[in-house]
């Protein structure tokens, strides 16, 4: 009998569905990799942006993480990470050779910056980036980890290849400094009230 990879599925469903998709990916199926992109693929663009700062860019290098998934998927194991910690570190690499690979190549290229960027949310969404990027690195991507894709702190630490500790010491230390970074550029920090 056939499990069908498809619907709406709750977090113990959806575990259990792409270990499903993990498997049929293992096997060759289609239906396994086109699962895994559909429920993942936002996710790692999401991530990958945070690397490259550029959406087409972004989208090229998550098409091609799951274009390579197929074979890559072999050496995925689950007992060692969740697969969305490991599809994310997969996407981190990819993220960072890409960069690796622009910095070498000189270029005379000239952006021209859009000034009515739809994907810039105001002015609050301006200084979010911007406060972001004056982060240490180890402490913007627990922050994106925890706050944008909402991956647990353990499956950060699966990701980031460091302990559970030292991802809840980033994080109390990163939104410190995210505070600090947005009061500097004039933001109120929004800070929720336990009611």
């Amino acid at each position: 009998m056939s499990t069908p990879l498809n619907g709406t599925t709750s977090g113990s469903d959806d575990s259990r569905l792409t270990r499903l998709a993990v498997a049929k990916a293992k096997d060759g199926d289609a239906d396994g990799i086109h699962y895994l992109y559909v429920r993942y693929a936002d996710d790692v663009r999401r991530y990958v942006a945070t690397f490259v700062k550029d959406q087409y860019e972004a989208e090229d290098i998550t098409h091609n993480v799951f274009a390579k998934l197929m074979t890559a998927i072999t050496k995925y194991e689950e007992q060692s990470v969740p697969f969305a910690a490991w599809i994310l570190r997969v996407a981190r690499n990819a993220a960072l050779d890409f960069l690796r690979a622009k910095r070498m190549i000189p270029t005379d290229e000239v952006r021209v910056s859009d000034s009515q960027d739809a994907d810039d949310g105001g002015e609050m969404g301006r200084d979010i980036k911007i406060a972001l990027e004056s982060l240490p690195e180890d402490q913007r991507e627990v922050l994106v980890l925890r706050h944008i894709i909402g991956l647990s702190p353990m499956e950060i630490a699966g990701t980031l290849d460091k302990t559970e500790s030292s991802i809840h010491g980033l994080h109390h230390r990163g939104r410190r400094a995210l505070q600090g970074a947005l009061t500097e550029l004039g933001t109120v920090p929004v800070v929720a009230s336990a009611a």
